[in-house]
């Protein structure tokens, strides 16, 4: 037995064996406003050792001014302590020497002068309920000294961290992340919570995601995802700190990146830049895991390859890609109200991919099969510069600017190979084809909020402006040669040059006026006009050998389209705003138009609408952490200008796609509810949640197939799609003094009816899945950590044609994370994932055990870390995947990282508040 292993199993044997002497215990009691007797919900009960003030556990009484605080210590005696906003901090020493342990009614004094105060600063309770916000004291909560704030959420009851950094409060996805109140380079979650330490962190609160415009006024917000603002503590918010990493591999892997931050108050410039060529983003700064790349096809990626940080996207093509990237952020307040939040980022990405595909195509006579396989070379540069100012007029008064520009250029290069073949494996087709576009990418968008408010009963009025001007332009050389089988064999081949430039400006307004009607009771009168107008010019020109050059026009194939979607929208809301319940409707007329002509093949179509639209929310919040959220509304969705195009995109010349005038515009009706409910007594959560919804005219891919099985796509509208997917989840955190265990279950289920179209014959298709899965995190004294995962997808897909075979399968997802920060000095981690997929093709791979492996030491007083990494250590990672759709089976494999080892060094450099000789940081 090796000696890692060996070590684990004494350190989960002494667990076991010291909570053995830890007695379990229950403190019952009733909380009250003193001098009048008042039930106080929300108060923070807490327990704290008498040596050295560490927290045992804590809670939140009831509505009724009840707590129930159960936990398990080996202290005989403890400190008791509950503190409730605007009341003396009540103490008193409890005397464990019983299980049950039930407390006189505890009668809270109004804090009226300094001295209260003080106390309430001095004695900071680890959670404190403010209305819709939790705040989480950073002290309050044990993690390693070099922790970060990643770690320290990890901590906190009712959160849950992904391992791509994603954060949920109690079931609730974290959409935003602030810093002292400020976005921290975009709203990405990772820079912010994986380089911040948690030593400079004084609060983390938690609250619903508000506009800018419901922030300001008051509104409730009507979001159900999840703010997280990281406050820092006084003295820590002057100074310096930023973090370097350089490393080196074998099979020429490398990465560097660094990322340095100064504060000073209110003000925060921030820089980082980074280069590697092992699928990373550069930033994410795990003190395990980082210098692992990516797993090609992990979470963190999107479909085509690319992955995202802050906004801003790298990559956008599968296989390998080399990244480099630069950015800076600046905040500041200025005395007169003013605040300046601006950001620049650049990212160029380098990528070389290779793919083969294996596709059954379904149609209603019988089926063929394709093969093909690709290669791809693409180089993308991208710049964007982003601000957000605030003017705050006066109390009442307040404009927001939200101007953003982006430029991006590309050059991209792709061959394919492609045959098709009858059921006897008798070659139908062949088609070769070489592609090179150069593109460039033009955005510029501004947002502009006017809010005014009147007198102190919630009035306001609200005047904002949106404008999003894109401009693309791109030159793309195509050679393909087509050969036909079969009786009547042919050979077409084309060499075209295609010049496009396409143009959207899309402009908006709204305004919004309330008017009380009486406390908490609201009336909401709008109007929205939005218009939409886009030019699509494409001029395709052929080879003339005569001349040798491009100037041979092909009018078939040219397009010079213009859209134009305008919508007005008056609506008129009721809303009912009360600490516990929320309830708001708002309905209104939507007028949309839809316009688009040619002026090429000279057509025209202009369609009128008249809708209803829906905005209903409802949040009733029954007790503290518990609540229920309802939300109805209806949407629109204008049709594209490639899907209205009237004419044939040929650069796959065995899938030619056709666009189609007369399409409508999508109207959808959704719906959302959850409930929730946080137990602070057992530490345990439940979490469940219903989406779905069904969409008229919805715009379908309909596709016809030749005798020479060449396929031809267009587009209509169908009725009769709908989607319904929910789920659940329940966690428990159980903590034995310095030990924690903290699990979670969940079910996930989806059920989609889909119309679609086989060869012209219009079927139905219905999917099912069902996801069952669990998580475990162990910890024991911050020396050992232990993430064992499973996962397992149910999937049928059932066809309403006869001739269509229903799929069955499943998917099954095995993970085990360990971490173990012992001996001092040396961070030990695994990271271990199987995969395995019943219903993949011969040829391709079905499972793959994936394993990355990191050992750290600490040097220079922990500023710097020298760290060993292999990734792929068994060189089993794959990229295999398995798409059914309505009308064909397709299995997929390309390139990805093969098996690399890595050394790197890490420098770490902190100067903040008072401290002159520290240079560590993380």
């Amino acid at each position: 037995m090796n000696k890692p292993l060996i070590t684990i199993l004494v350190l989960i044997i002494s667990v076991f064996t010291s909570t053995v002497v830890a007695q379990e215990f229950e403190i019952k009691g009733n909380i009250v406003d003193k001098t009048g007797k008042t039930p106080l919900e929300s108060a923070t009960v807490y327990l704290q050792t008498i040596k050295d003030s560490t927290l045992i556990t804590y809670t939140i009484s009831d509505k009724n001014g009840r707590f129930e605080l159960a936990g398990r210590t080996k202290q005989t005696e403890a400190n008791l302590f509950v503190t409730f906003t605007g009341f003396k901090v009540y103490q008193q020493k409890i005397t464990l020497n019983k299980s049950v342990i039930t407390l006189p009614e505890i009668g809270l004094e109004l804090a009226t002068d300094e001295l209260d105060a003080v106390q309430l600063v001095a004695i900071k309770a680890p959670i404190t309920v403010k209305k819709d916000t939790l705040e989480f004291n950073a002290d309050s909560f044990k993690t390693r000294p070099d922790a970060t704030v990643e770690d320290l959420i990890k901590k906190l009851p009712g959160v849950e961290v992904d391992s791509d950094g994603k954060i949920k409060v109690n079931g609730k996805e974290v959409n935003k992340i602030l810093v002292n109140g400020k976005p921290f380079f975009g709203n990405d979650p990772n820079i912010a919570t994986k380089n911040l330490t948690k030593e400079i962190v004084d609060k983390i609160q938690v609250t619903t995601t508000k506009t800018d415009a419901e922030e300001f006024t008051g509104k409730k917000g009507t979001s159900e995802e999840q703010t997280i603002n990281i406050e820092l503590k006084e003295d820590q918010n002057k100074g310096f700190f930023g973090r370097a990493t350089v490393s080196g591999g074998t099979d020429e892997r490398y990465a560097m990146s660094g990322i340095g931050n100064y504060f000073n108050d209110k003000q925060r410039i921030s820089v980082l830049a980074g280069k590697n060529n092992i699928n990373s983003s550069g930033f994410s700064f795990d003190e395990i895991y980082d210098m692992m790349g990516n797993a090609g096809g992990g979470i963190s990626w999107s479909d085509n390859g690319s992955f995202n940080i802050g906004g801003q996207s790298f990559g956008g093509g599968q296989g390998i890609t080399t990244s480099t990237n630069a950015g800076a952020s600046f905040v500041d307040e200025y005395k007169d109200k003013t605040e300046v939040v601006a950001d620049y980022f650049f990212s160029r990405a380098d990528s070389e991919n290779e793919s083969k595909v294996e596709r059954e195509n379904i149609l209603p006579d019988g089926n063929f099969f394709t093969n093909s396989r690709s290669t791809s070379l693409n180089k993308n540069d991208n710049h964007r510069v982003n601000a957000n100012l605030e003017f705050e007029i006066d109390s009442t008064f307040k404009i927001i600017v939200k101007p953003n520009f982006q430029f991006s250029e590309g050059e991209n290069f792709s061959s394919r190979s492609e045959e098709s073949l009858e059921e006897d494996g008798t070659v139908i087709n062949r088609g070769d084809s070489q592609n090179r576009t150069d593109s460039e990418r033009r955005n510029f968008r501004s947002n502009i909020y006017v809010v005014k408010k009147f007198g102190a009963k919630g009035a306001y009025l609200s005047v904002g402006a949106n404008g999003n001007f894109i401009n693309n332009t791109s030159e793309n050389f195509l050679n393909t040669t087509n050969e036909i089988f079969g009786t009547t064999p042919s050979t077409e081949t084309r060499d075209q040059l295609t010049d496009s430039e396409s143009k959207q400006n899309e402009i908006s307004a709204n305004i919004e006026y309330r008017i009380p009607l009486k406390e908490k009771l609201f009336i909401d009168l709008g109007y929205r006009f939005a218009n939409r107008r886009e030019r699509s010019d494409r001029r395709v020109f052929d080879f003339d050998t005569g001349t040798n050059a491009y100037d041979d026009f092909n009018q078939s194939l040219s397009s010079d389209l213009k859209v134009n979607f305008q919508t007005h929208s008056p609506t008129i809301g009721v809303n009912y705003e009360t600490d516990k319940l929320y309830l708001g409707v708002t309905t209104g007329l939507l007028f949309s138009e839809l316009e688009n002509e040619e002026f090429i093949q000279n057509t025209s179509v202009k369609s009128t609408f008249s809708d209803i639209s829906v905005n209903s929310y409802m949040r009733y919040r029954i007790k503290q952490g518990m609540s229920v959220y309802i939300n109805y509304n209806t949407r629109t969705q204008a049709p594209s200008a490639q899907q209205l195009q009237p004419v044939a995109n040929v650069s796959n010349p065995l899938n030619i796609t056709v666009g189609n005038p007369n399409l409508n515009r999508e109207f959808a009706h959704d719906f959302y509810a959850n409930f929730n409910n946080y137990d602070f007594k057992s530490k345990s959560g439940f979490f469940i949640w219903l989406n779905g919804g069904f969409t008229n005219d919805r715009i379908v891919p309909l596709s016809v197939t030749d005798e020479n099985r060449i396929r031809t796509t267009t587009f209509t509208n169908v009725d009769g799609v709908y989607r319904i997917n929910g789920g659940g989840s329940l966690s428990k955190t159980i903590k034995r003094d310095s030990t924690s265990l903290r699990f979670r279950v969940g079910l996930y289920g989806r059920v989609n009816k889909d119309q679609n179209f086989s060869n012209g014959v219009k079927f139905s298709t219905k999917r099912n899945t069902i996801t069952p899965s669990a998580r475990m995190t162990y910890n024991y004294k911050e020396l050992l950590e232990i993430e064992p995962r499973y996962s397992l997808s149910f999937n049928t897909i059932r066809y309403s044609l006869d001739n269509l075979s229903n799929e069955t399968f499943q998917n099954h997802n095995v993970g085990l994370k360990t971490t173990t920060f012992w001996p001092k000095k040396i961070v030990f981690g695994n990271d271990l994932r199987y995969t395995y997929r019943t219903n993949v093709a011969p040829g391709f791979e079905r499972s793959a055990l994936f394993w990355n492996m990191s050992l750290g030491l600490k040097i220079l007083k922990d500023k710097g870390t020298i760290k060993l990494t292999a990734y792929d250590l068994l060189n089993q990672n794959i990229n295999t995947r398995r798409s059914v759709t309505a009308d064909f089976i397709q299995d997929s494999q390309s390139t990805v990282l093969q098996r690399y080892f890595m050394l790197g060094f890490t420098y770490k450099l902190n100067k903040v508040g008072g401290n002159k000789t520290s240079f560590e940081m993380h």
